[in-house]
């Protein structure tokens, strides 16, 4: 600080509106414990410093900044006289950390009256004991109250994710569950088939060839490939034809199973091929058990490795047998976050991932990004009403790794734009939103991970930047390292 010591007149700083109430014996002692600097243009003060002095600015113009990431970010310019900073809990004591909340510089030669922080602390006890009071019951009942809320916001997000997390593994477990009931039914069909075939009039290689078929045919069923809804039509009218002219029964039936096992005319033809005409029919019945229980069992392999996926999802999600600080794959981190909030992002909503996969790993809070993806995907969601594109994109920006969300909703008005980090501001309806999901966002990026969390936004493109150190060097904490 470049600070010239100027005369402090009681009459001078009575006409600041913060003084114009008090006596000449109050303003007398103001100018006697405090003094009166006059400082050249430059910063005076840093954020995160030591909060010793509060100021009055007598003439001049100041500026206030936040540091967001690693830059500077002006919040207030003014020439206002009577306007105020600097250590203004101070009458809290060491209930309170004691620091600059912004930094402050001036433009030009500035007059400040400056009252060290221990006397600003006496003054006000002394001269307004109530207001103290109340001030302090303003202050930590304003943090309780947002931390009690944050915590709200979190148990909120908790609830609706283990809801749609639910639904999620509701689906393959009942089509698992379903497909075990067939399963079971459709072996007891071939048990019986098998009796069938057993009291027959086979021969010895005529069962073997037919063995034989049964193996090729599951081989077959494994390597599927889907078929377009017209190709799939086009080959069971196909299947259909080759039934009817082998005279095997309910051929229209036999056709559907067939198509979706990969299995074809010329497969047909091999198995007409390879056994006698007259046990064509029972050889066509027995391999549609074998086809059927072989398509069942790659439906509860499906079901059951989905329902695997998403229990890996929420434990990778909750992070809850990982070390809170480490050394992240951010896209894991965001890989699970949209697969458990799938539900919530719903079937009209594309997601497509534009990943560099050859970032490195960061120092992180892993289940504390996750939330803040959650909040982010959450209003990209909300802002294009269920309906457009999210992507999610990675990529190296400088010194650091950018993780951003675009989505094609209307935007966010400019009016509002500056506001969007504040807490309790939310634009969504009357308890949809308790305004706190990008403020705690924020909070989690800025001041935890010592990163920047930036919005562009356009009609039909906004974008949500998460811009994120590579190193650890402004942690005190030692991340580490996943396995």
């Amino acid at each position: 600080m470049n600070a010239r010591p100027m005369p402090c007149s009681p009459q001078e700083i009575g006409k600041l509106f913060l003084f114009e109430k008090l006596t000449p014996e109050q303003l007398g002692r103001l100018c006697s414990e405090g003094r009166v600097d006059l400082f050249e243009p430059g910063p005076i003060y840093a954020e995160g410093a030591p909060a010793t002095c509060f100021f009055v600015m007598i003439e001049g113009t100041v500026v206030l900044s936040r540091k967001v990431g690693g830059d500077d970010v002006e919040v207030v310019r003014t020439s206002q006289p009577g306007v105020y900073t600097g250590a203004m809990q101070a009458y809290i004591g060491d209930r309170v950390e004691q620091v600059y909340n912004n930094s402050m510089r001036v433009t030009e030669p500035t007059r400040f009256f400056v009252l060290p922080a221990d006397t600003f602390a006496n003054v006000m006890r002394e001269w307004f004991p109530m207001a103290v009071h109340l001030l302090e019951g303003l202050f930590f009942g304003s943090k309780n109250s947002q931390r009690v809320i944050g915590q709200r916001e979190r148990l909120l997000a908790l609830g609706s994710l283990s809801a749609g997390l639910t639904h999620e593994l509701n689906n393959p477990a009942a089509a698992a569950v379903r497909a075990t009931s067939t399963l079971r039914e459709r072996v007891a069909k071939m048990r019986h088939k098998l009796a069938v075939i057993a009291a027959g009039p086979y021969t010895r290689e005529a069962l073997t060839d037919l063995m034989e078929i049964q193996e090729r045919t599951a081989e077959r069923v494994a390597k599927a490939t889907t078929l377009t809804p017209l190709e799939a039509t086009d080959r069971e009218d196909e299947i259909t034809d080759w039934l009817d002219g082998h005279d095997i029964s309910d051929g229209w039936q036999l056709a559907p199973t067939f198509v979706q096992a990969g299995l074809d005319t010329d497969w047909l033809d091999q198995v007409a091929a390879a056994v006698d005409p007259e046990i064509l029919p029972g050889a066509i019945g027995w391999l549609n058990y074998t086809v059927e229980t072989e398509l069942l069992m790659c439906e509860i392999e499906d079901s059951t490795n989905r329902i695997s996926h998403l229990v890996d999802a929420a434990k990778q999600y909750s992070q809850l047998d990982r070390a809170p600080y480490r050394m992240a794959d951010v896209h894991e981190l965001l890989d699970s976050t949209l697969v458990m909030l799938g539900g919530k992002i719903g079937q009209h909503v594309e997601v497509v991932k534009e990943y560099d996969r050859t970032l490195p790993k960061v120092p992180a809070y892993p289940a504390e990004l996750n939330q803040v993806w959650t909040n982010l995907i959450d209003n990209a969601v909300s802002a294009m009403d269920g309906r457009g594109t999210l992507t999610v994109r990675t990529a190296l920006e400088g010194d650091r790794l950018l993780v951003e969300f675009q989505d094609s909703g209307p935007g966010v008005p400019p009016e509002i734009r500056d506001r969007i980090f504040d807490p309790f501001f939310t634009t969504k309806p009357v308890g949809e939103g308790t305004g706190l999901g990008l403020d705690i966002s924020w909070r989690i990026v800025v001041n935890k991970h010592h990163g920047s969390l930036l919005v562009e936004s356009v009609p039909g493109d906004t974008r949500f930047r998460v811009l994120l150190p590579l190193t650890d060097e402004q942690s005190d904490e030692t991340p580490e390292e996943s396995e």
